[in-house]
């Protein structure tokens, strides 16, 4: 380990470092298509540990513990605000059978792997199997949002790692009662099981209070819109320290309370709140995940031995399965869908942060093997992490539960132009998804064999019918201009304003009527509005994809099709790539067009089989 600096950094440098390295570790993470978490901890030990640089206890303080629990607690919150009941359906009966059953199982299974497989004692198991319960929501979000996950499993893991944390802080609370009712003179298990139940209570009816009092008030107008923030956040960091004084940990579970009831309010601005607290949650995972890492003792770990990786096995291959498999038994959800579940697992910061707390607690009760519940979790975390992180993906597609393999396109409106433009898509084997609140709208593409939808795709039954991680692109293209800017304005924070188009807007060279920069989408290749797309059809305009070569290459094209509009091209097996009104095209070989081609060019040299259609 290196030797560390005497002077060390500022609080405010360090904390600068820590926001440094967990953005950038997310941000270089999605650049390579890699777990974040794992860039993370590397990150973390790198600068910690290895080099010195940063350590939290002397460059922070006694800041550093009250940091972490305040973002775990606002972690959980927002894990809370996605829980929306209607939402869950399909995945209603698993995740109460991982919650109800899989938890108390859970517990159980955990505490035989620490004593068997890691040899600690009964009274550490016990309430380190507990902590045990969490699957870690700070984990999850990031790998479900890397793996393209199908809707249902990934709604039972995440509903799952929501809901249990704050119960596996409550079982560890529950289980560190008794060991200290066991080493204290005079206290009775009556006292233990008293105080539990009134944490619990409290706990719950503080959250359901601040969750509903809060909800009433944005409802009746009472706070207006530029402080629903402030308002929001003050109430949350209220409601965990009263709680957390009534009980320890309890905060955690009265913070995720308040966090389902605002989740399930129909609140006008929920949507606002929600992707706020999701910016805020990317930011707070990152640096916790930094301050953990760096905060690692490389003397503690090596307190460690060759049981330490019978455990973590044990955990990963025994009772994680056993836990999930008993827990669905009887719930018809697909067997592929249960394997995926009892293999995924990954432990997160709650896990570390609440393994330390009561690690230390129970080494000033004198119970052996406690000063081991520290490495452990570490060791947990970092190896499931890396695990899952890696694996999650592939396995899943291995079970055919992802999304399509080259992601698709979904258009939005129904006409001859978004027909064609669907039809040649699907022939080239790109997913194509078509939606129109009108019925009559969607009977072209459903002649054409189109898969359609028809309603509003901004509803809650599109939400909950399809599978949007099949698509990365939408092109809104109705006739209404107002509607394909609302959903393109909508829908950009989903799919990134870069993968989000509308077609051009009638009037819209119009000083009188042009939109600011931050409504709708990019205005999406041909320099024409919907009615001059659909005259364009009508008059014998047709869509035709071409494949590159060597030989034949993008200048090539354009010189032989100098009249044809180029409306987006895509790598073999890649994303598709559309054409915004600005664009400059860089295509080599292997790369296919597909471009809007006028009546007396539709017999070009290069023709729709050169695209397998």
């Amino acid at each position: 380990m290196a030797t560390e600096t005497t002077t060390g950094l500022s609080p405010v440098e360090a904390i600068a470092l820590v926001g440094a390295l967990g953005v950038g570790s997310q941000w270089l993470a999605w650049r390579l298509r890699m777990p974040a978490i794992v860039l993370m901890l590397v990150a973390g030990i790198i600068v910690g540990p290895v080099l010195g640089v940063f350590d939290p206890i002397r460059d922070i303080g006694p800041l550093t513990a009250p940091m972490i629990s305040i973002a775990v607690a606002i972690i959980l919150f927002e894990g809370g605000m996605t829980l929306n009941f209607h939402h869950l359906r399909d995945a209603a009966v698993g995740v109460r059978r991982l919650v109800f059953i899989g938890a108390p199982l859970g517990w159980l299974t955990s505490v035989l792997a620490l004593h068997y497989g890691a040899g600690i004692g009964w009274e550490s198991a016990a309430v380190f199997g507990g902590i045990m319960i969490v699957t870690g929501p700070t984990v999850i979000a990031p790998l479900l949002r890397t793996a393209r996950l199908s809707r249902r499993p990934a709604a039972l893991l995440q509903w799952e790692a929501i809901v249990n944390d704050p119960i596996g802080a409550l079982a560890a609370v529950l289980a560190f009662s008794v060991v200290l009712v066991l080493n204290t003179e005079g206290a009775t298990p009556m006292d233990a099981a008293i105080e539990l139940v009134l944490g619990i209570v409290v706990a719950s009816v503080l959250g359901w209070l601040a969750g509903y009092g809060l909800s009433r008030a944005f409802k009746q107008a009472l706070v207006p819109e530029y402080m629903k923030v402030p308002v929001l956040f003050t109430l949350l960091l209220a409601t965990f320290a009263v709680s957390d004084a009534v009980l320890h940990e309890s905060g955690l579970l009265a913070v995720t309370v308040m966090g389902v009831v605002i989740a399930n309010a129909n609140l006008p601005s929920y949507t606002e709140l929600l992707r706020f607290k999701e910016h805020a949650t990317v930011l707070l995972v990152s640096g916790v995940f930094i301050l953990l890492a760096a905060n690692l003792d490389f003397a503690a770990l090596a307190k460690l031995d060759m049981r330490a990786v019978i455990f973590v096995l044990a955990v990963v291959f025994v009772a994680r399965p056993v836990t999930v498999f008993v827990s669905l038994i009887g719930s018809k959800l697909p067997f592929k869908e249960q394997v995926l579940v009892a293999f995924t697992g990954p432990r997160g910061v709650v896990l570390i942060a609440v393994a330390g707390l009561f690690g230390e607690r129970l080494q000033e009760l004198g119970i052996p093997d406690a000063d081991l519940i520290g490495p452990l979790a570490f060791v947990l975390v970092a190896v499931t992490v890396v695990i899952h992180g890696f694996t999650l993906a592939p396995f899943a597609r291995l079970l055919g539960l992802t999304g399509a393999s080259t992601p698709g396109v979904i258009l939005i409106g129904g006409s001859r132009f978004t027909t064609g433009l669907a039809e040649a898509l699907q022939k080239a084997e790109i997913p194509v998804l078509m939606t129109d609140p009108n019925f009559g709208h969607l009977r072209r593409a459903r002649s054409a064999g189109i898969a359609t939808f028809s309603g509003d795709i901004l509803s809650e039954a599109a939400e909950n019918r399809l599978e949007f991680i099949n698509y990365a692109t939408l092109v809104a293209a109705t006739d209404n201009d107002a509607y394909n800017t609302l959903v393109a304005t909508d829908l950009s924070p989903e799919y990134g304003r870069d993968n989000v188009f509308q077609i051009m807007r009638e009037k819209s060279d119009s000083a009188r009527h042009q939109l600011p920069r931050t409504l709708g989408g990019q205005r999406f290749g041909p320099d024409q509005s919907y009615h001059d797309l659909e005259a364009m059809v009508e008059d014998g305009w047709t869509f035709r994809v071409t494949r590159l070569t060597e030989e034949f290459d993008f200048d090539a094209w354009r010189a032989e099709h100098a009249d044809s509009i180029l409306l987006g091209w895509w790598p073999d097996g890649g994303a598709i790539k559309l054409v915004r009104y600005d664009t400059e095209i860089k295509s080599g070989a292997n790369v296919r067009l597909i471009a809007l081609r006028p009546a007396e060019d539709r017999a070009g040299t290069q023709p729709p089989s050169d695209a397998k259609g």
